[in-house]
């Protein structure tokens, strides 16, 4: 049994709040998240309610279903709903082929959002800067907007050439090259989810 100064101490943490958002974030309800932890249904129960405070082998099993931190639960700070990216602040990517010509430039735009559930980019590519050896692949989907220009998206075996405007959306593990087609740089919002 915890004193009341303890108890006091660990309540403005609001650890079994912050459980909470997790779990209804992931759609996730207390027997599955049990199932992960191999604690039971009716002890997370307790904690998100505040009724127990865990341990910290068991907070870290919990944190480890989620993916984050125990500073995750021990920050007074609430995590960020919102963070705005200036233009002079993006973080800039580029793809080179044979290590010298740019076949595309990413910039992030949404790297200061903690927690994020999507990727979203400012892409940029090249006229000129076509080659299939530049395709590859990573988990999840991808959605691409034309911004401006045209560009040729290979998705496996399918050529679609979109134009200003165009949009696709399209399952990311299948491999997938970008070429610019035309006389003009072409430009995309591009989003992608694990």
């Amino acid at each position: 049994m915890l004193s009341d100064t303890l108890q006091e101490g660990l309540q403005k943490y609001a650890i079994g709040e912050k459980l909470r958002a997790l779990r209804l974030r992931k759609k996730m309800g207390l027997v599955e998240l049990g199932r992960h932890t191999a604690l039971s249904a009716a002890l997370l129960s307790k904690i998100e309610r505040g009724r127990l405070f865990p341990t910290l082998p068991t907070l870290l099993r919990i944190a480890m279903v989620f993916n984050v931190g125990l500073d995750y639960f021990f920050s007074e700070q609430r995590r960020r709903v919102m963070a705005v990216t200036r233009k002079k602040e993006r973080l800039v990517f580029e793809e080179k082929l044979d290590g010298d010509e740019t076949i595309y430039r990413f910039e992030c735009l949404d790297f200061k959002a903690e927690e994020r559930n999507l990727n979203a980019f400012l892409a940029e590519f090249p006229k000129g800067a076509a080659d299939r050896k530049s395709a590859h692949q990573h988990d999840g989907v991808e959605f691409l907007y034309v911004l401006g220009g045209s560009l040729n998206l290979t998705v496996g075996g399918d050529e679609n050439l979109l134009q200003r405007g165009d949009a696709i959306y399209f399952d990311s593990t299948i491999a997938h090259s970008y070429a610019a087609i035309g006389a003009a740089q072409c430009s995309a919002l591009v989003v992608t989810i694990p």
